[in-house]
């Protein structure tokens, strides 16, 4: 058995669903730093490897050094790479298989030991920034504008995670007319346009833009990129994540922070969909997440949607609204959430389904949504022939493999959030499920308290109309700060 096989003889039981990861790994048998296995229970190897030298038994609690952190999810593409080379020619299950199997291998013990040496955060007014960016020419200039109109530019950090295709000749441009692809050059480099400018290298040299490449090739989606960038994070006291492509309003992060706290939550988190970058930010008025819709495409398995964004607000308030939902390309919180909330790495190729999920995570966890008050960033939103990164999975391995790898992963999403269809009896292989309940609904609220106020029925498919969100006024249980609002009308 290698070294590195942390569940060992147990890997076939996890694959056919017999028995779970958690089971195995904290059961006492792999936590005892055993010969036979190489791992410790505080120990990642000097290489950045699991079970490959573990460290001193007296730094098992120390927080996770940067780099610490960068060497070993290296190393994990590193394999991630030679087994999509393997797998070349696989089906969509065996896709999931080989990418469940490295992940029970190597990133999921890594994930629960990163959790348990997360760095303590600090009360500094500091700000980490985590942008993922896929092929995005516009990256450089999202970075320039948001150093260059922060009111503390010094405190604020970015985790850049860049996926990239670096070489001249094996690079194609998006889908055009026809479904056609362009040979094109390299991708532009972010962090070193970036970093290489005036503007850039000051706050390179200083450490606030942390960087973790990635090859198209490797690519996971972006949910699976957001769990990286998660991972640069170093303690900052709020934690926001964006998209590469966006711009800013001067001094959008001061502002941002005194929202936070003008927020009636212990526990706030501010998000929307932000407006174009051709509006004007300081003029237009914020817009705020409320309709939500079941998916009607055979491709997206009835997932929820969220096309019910619009400017209900006639009046500027000090205080946020509050918001059922989340947008995972602009959002903003106290950062325990990475820490309480923490991205599940058994989520790899989707491009829906993480925001109604993280929504729902977030609620249940303590958290309370809200939208800003103002617009402080916009967004580019017309990306048109940009690649994406299903092309490059489709690279990868074979054409067309998304929709039904999509389909196929989404079944752990839809569990978590009670479709009956996605019960543990219902769905095959049951590898799904490995380590659900770490990465799933929190226990200050319940799941069924949340479907209600938002209105989501999921046993029939059905959205009830809740008013409280187009109206500007707090969602049911929350009417002791009805006098922070002015109720307003919403717009026909």
């Amino acid at each position: 058995m290698a070294q590195s096989h942390i569940v060992g003889n147990d890997l076939r039981e996890v694959k056919e669903g017999k028995k779970s990861v958690e089971e195995i790994i904290h059961s006492g048998k792999y936590l005892a730093g055993s010969a036979s296995t190489g791992f410790h229970a505080g120990g990642i190897g000097g290489s950045g490897n699991i079970g490959a030298g573990a460290v001193s038994r007296h730094l098992k609690s120390a927080p996770m050094t940067l780099n610490e952190v960068v060497l070993f999810l290296e190393s994990f593409l590193t394999k991630l790479n030679s087994s999509n080379r393997v797998n070349k020619r696989a089906t969509f299950h065996g896709i999931w298989a080989a990418y469940h199997e490295l992940t029970v291998k190597w990133l999921y013990p890594w994930d629960q030991e990163y959790l348990k040496r997360m760095p303590p955060r600090r009360e500094d007014g500091s700000l980490y920034l985590s942008v993922v960016s896929f092929r995005d020419e516009s990256c450089p200039d999202t970075l320039k504008q948001a150093f260059t109109k922060a009111k503390n530019a010094q405190k604020l950090f970015v985790g850049l995670v860049q996926q990239n295709c670096e070489e001249n000749d094996k690079c194609h441009s998006g889908g055009l007319e026809g479904n056609k692809l362009q040979d094109v050059k390299a991708d532009p480099d972010c962090y070193l346009l970036f970093c290489s400018s005036e503007v850039g290298k000051t706050f390179c040299d200083s450490g606030n833009v942390r960087l973790l490449r990635m090859k198209d090739s490797e690519a996971l989606g972006p949910y699976m990129a957001r769990y990286f960038a998660s991972k640069l994070w170093q303690g900052e006291e709020w934690y926001m994540q964006i998209d590469s492509h966006m711009s800013f309003l001067q001094d959008w992060d001061a502002l941002l922070i005194k929202m936070l706290n003008n927020a009636p939550s212990q526990k706030p988190v501010i998000s929307h969909f932000p407006p174009p970058q051709s509006a004007d930010l300081a003029k237009e008025a914020p817009s705020r997440l409320c309709g939500p819709v079941f998916a009607t495409s055979d491709l997206e398995g009835q997932i929820i949607r969220f096309e019910g964004s619009d400017n209900y607000d006639q009046v500027a308030l000090k205080t946020p609204r509050f918001a059922p939902f989340v947008a995972a390309g602009y959002l903003v919180a106290h950062s325990d959430m990475l820490r309480e909330v923490p991205f599940d790495p058994f989520l790899p190729y989707i491009f829906i389904g993480e925001e109604i999920l993280l929504s729902a995570r977030l609620w249940t966890s303590g958290y309370d949504i809200f939208s800003p008050t103002r617009n402080l960033l916009g967004h580019l939103y017309a990306r048109k022939n940009t690649p994406k990164f299903w092309d490059s999975l489709h690279r990868v391995f074979t054409a067309g493999v998304h929709n039904p790898l999509q389909l196929l992963v989404l079944n752990r999403v839809k569990h978590q959030l009670g479709y009956p269809e996605a019960a543990k009896d219902m769905v095959k292989p049951k590898t799904l499920f490995t380590a659900v309940e770490q990465y799933s609904m929190g226990s200050s609220r319940s799941l069924e308290d949340y479907l209600n106020i938002v209105g989501l029925n999921m046993n029939t498919k059905e959205v009830s109309y809740t008013a409280w969100c187009e109206t500007g006024v707090p969602p049911p249980g929350f009417e002791k700060y009805e006098i922070l609002y002015e109720i307003v009308a919403p717009q026909s």
